[in-house]
């Protein structure tokens, strides 16, 4: 009987270490697999980070950088019946306030229409003078971090990392046309291994001029070439629609016909839509009623359309 008693025991203690030993190979060989990945798990960290405030109602918000005490959040609209395993198009806006203010909820209305038919929806905080006492350098830094953030998270987002789109209005539409045609400008120290260059540029009334007779010279003279879109176009711009009103003060018409210009002679696709006597912002949510709302909408669906990121 005793004989009985020690060979069980016995028996019972190789099994449980052959089960500690698969285990520890197990956990071995899933270290060795992160360290192959390099920056995946810092981004699992940003992954699992608590949801902020959203700017508005039914949107979640993921936070996508710190910069020392600030924290910067996507405000994110999600389409019905969105599931991980989706491949969703996505896009992410940039509130305009010429680099001093401003708020995501700007795009609200944008972000629900674009979820409405389908799309992964952001509206992105960043970086401005009035709360962050920071120049457009931040701001684009920033603007090309959010986009980073996306496609690296694009799996869990439920995002096709391949169809991101940005847009923006005034300096916003700066931001995000630096981001589809800036090639530096990234965050010091910050993975550049995950592109931060978007697909498609939606933008209205954007700044992308800030050369001598541009907007904003004042405040990037000593880098104005690195940071004006219209600068850095080059083969490869991503595909880009124009909203701008003939009466805007701080756009004019004529750059936007060489924005244009300069865009197709490198290649590029890009589409102006001049709206006669309308002034700067004309194209916002409520503004006058609705109508050039309402109408720039309808052109943003064509363009996307055409790109395959609506049905």
């Amino acid at each position: 009987m005793m004989k009985r008693t020690v060979w069980i025991t016995l028996t019972l203690v190789a099994l449980i270490g052959l089960s500690v030993s698969a285990e520890q190979t197990r956990q071995r060989r899933a270290t060795r697999r992160h360290s192959k990945t390099g920056q995946t798990s810092k981004r699992q960290v940003k992954k699992t980070a608590a949801p902020g405030t959203p700017a508005f109602k039914d949107a979640r918000a993921e936070l996508y950088k710190t910069v020392g005490d600030v924290k910067l959040y996507l405000h994110i609209v999600r389409p019905k019946g969105l599931q991980a395993s989706d491949k969703r198009p996505a896009i992410v806006f940039f509130f305009g306030g010429g680099w001093n203010g401003g708020s995501p909820k700007q795009f609200e209305q944008h972000c629900r229409h674009l979820a409405s038919r389908g799309m992964v929806a952001m509206a992105a905080d960043y970086r401005v003078k009035n709360r962050n006492g920071t120049s457009p350098r931040e701001c684009v830094q920033d603007g090309k971090s959010a986009v980073s953030w996306i496609r690296a998270n694009a799996e869990r987002l439920g995002v096709d990392p391949e169809r991101i789109a940005a847009g923006g209005g005034s300096a916003g539409g700066h931001v995000a046309a630096a981001t589809g045609t800036v090639d530096g400008l990234n965050e010091p120290g910050e993975d550049t291994s995950v592109s931060a260059k978007p697909d498609a540029l939606v933008l209205f009334n954007p700044v992308y001029d800030n050369g001598p007779d541009g907007y904003g010279y004042d405040r990037v003279k000593d880098y104005y070439k690195e940071i004006s879109p219209l600068d850095n176009i080059k083969p490869g711009t991503p595909p880009t629609i124009v909203f701008l009103g003939t009466k805007d003060k701080l756009i004019p018409v004529a750059t936007a016909k060489e924005y244009e210009a300069r865009m197709k002679a490198a290649g590029n696709r890009c589409e102006t839509h001049f709206y006669e006597g309308r002034g700067h912002g004309f194209f916002n949510y409520g503004r006058d009623g609705g109508n050039d709302y309402r109408d720039t909408i309808e052109k943003m669906d064509k363009f996307l359309s055409s790109l395959g990121y609506l049905k």
